[in-house]
């Protein structure tokens, strides 16, 4: 007979759960849609979501055994599959939220990398904690592939230990794509026309459509075409008005940029298997018309872009060739916003960590192995506000192995800490300017010399010491005579 107690594994919660935080996000939550919390615990993620509006219910064994179960849109079945000690136990738990699933399944579990520090004994194919609770802790892939097994379909890595399970295969892949697509500014009136000026409101959409989807509408796809037409004769001659009155090389680049977003996609779509055609989105489908030809002629070319991002020597290449980050003998370090302005081959190379990893909780830094098939996901402290942030955490994706590595910085008394910081972002990034003045003045001041060791924390701070100065913000200052040791 068991003597742990499932009930003692429900904590009261200051803020969202990360599985309910991260569907909020993507955009799989909203007013509009259906939330069951299958085993709620005390009910906290409920009552913040009913708090915004969200129609709610949910229902837990220990807490709330009286409610109903009942079908809802999105169903979210959070860290309650590691707590059940029997294995045949999890999957009918796991099956009967997935029954309740209109749309979309969250499925999230413990990781092995938390066992460390819980356990006190081990049951079965779990530990027992000091509060008598039983834990399974799982590996990214096992978790994944565990409820694939179970389920038949083929989850969404959101997060390290969350998973999506969608029940249309074209919302699937709608996130997949918008998970690649870059934002894009619509293009600004920089000539003056007056029948533009005179339309402008039916003008707004059609330049809104083209700078999302880099292409013309087709028919049905944009509500004011019919207006449009009547106006300027066509949509294309619409359009083309634009290209006059505006940039045309802007339109040009939004459309070269969509088209690699959707080849990003189809290269990873590729895993675990491509979907049949009719099975995608019909804007996805009208945008893979429009750029490819064909889906055969799309596959093909994001096939070729496959292989490379496997081809070490080729990802090699691509990191020296990138535009954007900063380069090191053994990786090409990218901030987080800058993945969209790098080779394809590289995005492609980045897309398979995230989909091993999903979203990674404070990213600020991506970097590229470039010898070895891995990607890590680093967090650091505040990147923009810090002028040296120290690294938190990292989170290794190992492609080959096909499994996450955690690494927790927070404890280390001598973390590593960044300098140069503009080298990793794009030129458009806000506050690029100000950490390229910082870098200027560190290295007239002779700061940046000892490379070996300014690295971490406190090789830093020595050659600060030994210079007599001090970083405020992102200036540096000169100490006062009595502070320094």
């Amino acid at each position: 007979m068991s003597t742990t107690r499932a009930d003692r594994t429900a904590i009261r919660r200051t803020a969202l759960s990360r599985p309910v935080a991260l569907a909020l996000d993507d955009g799989f939550i909203h007013q509009e849609r259906t939330f069951f919390d299958y085993g709620c615990g005390r009910g906290d993620d409920l009552l913040r979501l009913h708090k915004m509006g969200i129609p709610v219910s949910g229902w837990d064994p220990a807490f709330f055994p009286d409610e109903e179960r009942t079908p809802a849109d999105i169903v979210n079945l959070g860290y309650v599959v590691n707590v059940i000690q029997d294995p045949d136990e999890r999957v009918v738990v796991l099956a009967a939220a997935w029954e309740l699933a209109r749309k979309v399944l969250v499925v999230s579990a413990r990781l092995d990398w938390e066992a460390a520090d819980a356990a006190v004994d081990f049951q079965g194919d779990g530990i027992v904690t000091g509060k008598r609770t039983f834990q399974k802790f799982f590996t990214q892939e096992e978790l994944r592939q565990w409820i694939e097994q179970a389920l038949d379909r083929p989850p969404v890595a959101a997060a390290p230990g969350v998973f999506y399970v969608f029940r249309d295969e074209a919302d699937a892949q709608s996130f997949a794509v918008n998970r690649v697509s870059r934002q894009r500014r619509i293009p600004g009136i920089e000539k003056s026309q007056a029948l533009v000026a005179d339309h402008k409101e039916l003008i707004e959409p059609l330049m809104a459509f083209v700078t999302e989807r880099g292409r013309l509408p087709v028919d049905g796809e944009l509500p004011a075409a019919p207006q449009l037409t009547a106006v300027f004769g066509s949509v294309a001659r619409a359009f083309s008005l634009l290209r006059r009155v505006t940039r045309a090389d802007r339109w040009d680049r939004i459309r070269q940029e969509r088209r690699a977003d959707v080849l990003v996609y189809l290269a990873l779509a590729a895993f675990p298997k491509r979907p049949r055609f009719g099975a995608l989105p019909d804007e996805l489908r009208h945008d893979i018309r429009a750029f490819f030809g064909s889906y055969r002629s799309g596959c093909t070319e994001a096939d070729a872009l496959l292989f490379s991002a496997g081809d070490q020597d080729a990802v090699d290449r691509a990191c020296r060739d990138a535009t954007v980050g900063k380069l090191l003998p053994d990786a090409l370090y990218v901030h987080h916003s800058a993945i969209e302005h790098l080779p394809a081959v590289l995005r492609i190379y980045e897309g398979c960590g995230r989909q091993l990893a999903g979203a990674v909780d404070g990213l600020t830094l991506v970097k590229l192995f470039r010898r070895r098939a891995r990607v890590s996901y680093l967090a650091y402290e505040d990147f923009d506000r810090v002028a040296h942030p120290a690294l938190r955490s990292a989170i290794v994706a190992d492609l080959k192995r096909l499994d996450l590595h955690f690494r927790d910085y927070t404890r280390s008394a001598n973390p590593p800490v960044l300098h140069r910081k503009e080298l990793f972002v794009a030129d458009d990034y806000p506050a690029r300017q100000r950490f390229a003045s910082l870098t200027a003045r560190e290295e007239k001041m002779g700061l940046l010399d000892a490379t070996s060791t300014i690295g971490t924390r406190d090789g830093w701070q020595a050659a600060l010491a030994e210079h007599g100065v001090s970083v405020r913000g992102h200036r540096v200052v000169r100490d006062a005579p009595d502070a320094r040791p």
